[in-house]
């Protein structure tokens, strides 16, 4: 039996298509540990407290087992755990809300692989493994989809037939669970009510902006699947559905996929790089109209989800750019100054969290990503609620 002071213990795991990030939470729902199993099936390696260990998983099975075995080491056994908590990418129309894993709850995640066949077959993979490994173990998902399951039908119907729209072809959002975490650390880290009107971008490999009213999902740029809206590292962002027909003509759909998933955006448009840190760094014009392009498109998008809610109180960046890139910050604020936005230079150069001018008339703010501590809270509250 495992210690019962060390019972109210919550996994997160965050299944990739060649990696399972995981963190532990304790009681008080504070991280104490992280690490990352990653290059499943290829050069693979598990990072856990600081230390690499190089070691070989043929597949996700592998990789999990070697995860447990890690945590073990490192004092935390599977009868410690009190849960385990998975990030599900998409929970279509039905799973809108945080839910305890059954048979019937993985049959419809299952019933959404053709909407995200990049992702939940990776998820549905640690959720089995885990249950072979730990049968008794209680198992939870929360969905990147379902924070934006209270966007209005305007803003989720395609103008497509109706035949098609039964069949999912809508629009979903993703990075749900950034957002969510967003709505409830803004007003621990500002000290103020959550602002009405509020976009927030989230920047980073993917990238995404959210319409959030009254704390809600109204319109965001993502649609059917994270492939559409802003630029970003290897994915094109929208584009006309009759060049994609083109390109597959051309091309075949095998190898237009690969085209807009992982040869486009930064990548595409720099000529090989995707990392926002090395394009900032390259002095190449290329990479200096890769930025300006992810700038541009963000700041348009901005305009359209600013009109969703007839107006702007305040804006938030996370994600790793939102984050950390200095320079791309400043770049759309200074696009948003038509609105009042001013924003304080020393503040921005610091990383916030504050980042607005006393004489802003819109307040913005960095606020840091916790989406494994999210996926933590919606388990703890599904338990406590049992």
């Amino acid at each position: 039996m495992g210690d019962p002071a060390k019972s109210d213990r919550i996994l997160v795991l965050n299944a990739g298509s060649s990696s399972i990030k995981f963190a532990v939470f304790d009681k008080d729902l504070t991280e104490e540990i992280a690490g990352l199993a990653a290059g499943i099936g290829g050069a693979s390696f598990l990072q856990i407290g600081g230390a690499r260990n190089e070691q070989p998983f043929i597949d996700h099975r592998a990789a999990l087992s070697a995860v447990l075995n890690a945590l073990r080491d490192h004092g935390i056994r599977i009868d410690d755990l009190r849960a385990a908590a998975h990030r599900v990418v998409h929970g279509g129309r039905k799973l809108t809300a945080p839910v305890r894993l059954t048979p019937d709850v993985r049959a419809e995640i299952a019933n959404c692989t053709p909407l995200a066949p990049l992702h939940n077959p990776h998820n549905l993979a640690a959720i089995d493994t885990l249950a072979e490994l730990a049968p008794d173990l209680p198992q939870f998902a929360s969905f990147d989809t379902s924070f934006h399951a209270t966007n209005p039908d305007v803003a989720t119907r395609y103008a497509i037939p109706k035949m098609m729209e039964t069949k999912g072809i809508r629009r979903y959002g993703f990075h749900g669970l950034s957002y969510a975490s967003l709505v409830r650390r803004l007003p621990i880290v500002s000290e103020e009510k959550l602002p009405s009107r509020l976009l927030a971008f989230h920047l980073g490999n993917g990238a995404s902006l959210c319409a959030i009213l009254n704390g809600q999902s109204v319109a965001t740029t993502m649609g059917y699947s994270p492939l559409d809206g802003l630029t970003m590292g290897t994915r094109s962002g929208g584009i006309d559905a009759n060049a994609v027909l083109r390109l597959v003509e051309e091309h075949g759909l095998q190898r237009t996929k690969a085209i807009l998933n992982h040869e486009s955006g930064l990548l595409g448009l720099s000529g090989g790089k995707s990392d926002m840190r090395n394009l900032m760094v390259d002095p190449s014009a290329d990479s200096a109209f890769a930025i300006e392009h992810f700038c541009y498109w963000s700041l348009r998008h901005a305009g359209s989800l600013i009109a969703a809610m007839e107006g702007l109180d305040a804006i938030a960046f996370t994600g790793g750019i939102g984050e950390n890139a200095v320079g791309v910050r400043a770049r759309i604020l200074r696009g948003l100054e038509w609105l009042g936005v001013r924003m304080n230079p020393d503040f921005n150069h610091r990383g916030g969290p504050r980042l607005h001018a006393d004489s802003s008339k819109v307040a913005v703010w960095v606020i840091g990503a916790e989406e494994e501590r999210m996926i933590a809270m919606d388990a703890a509250a599904l338990l406590e609620a049992a």
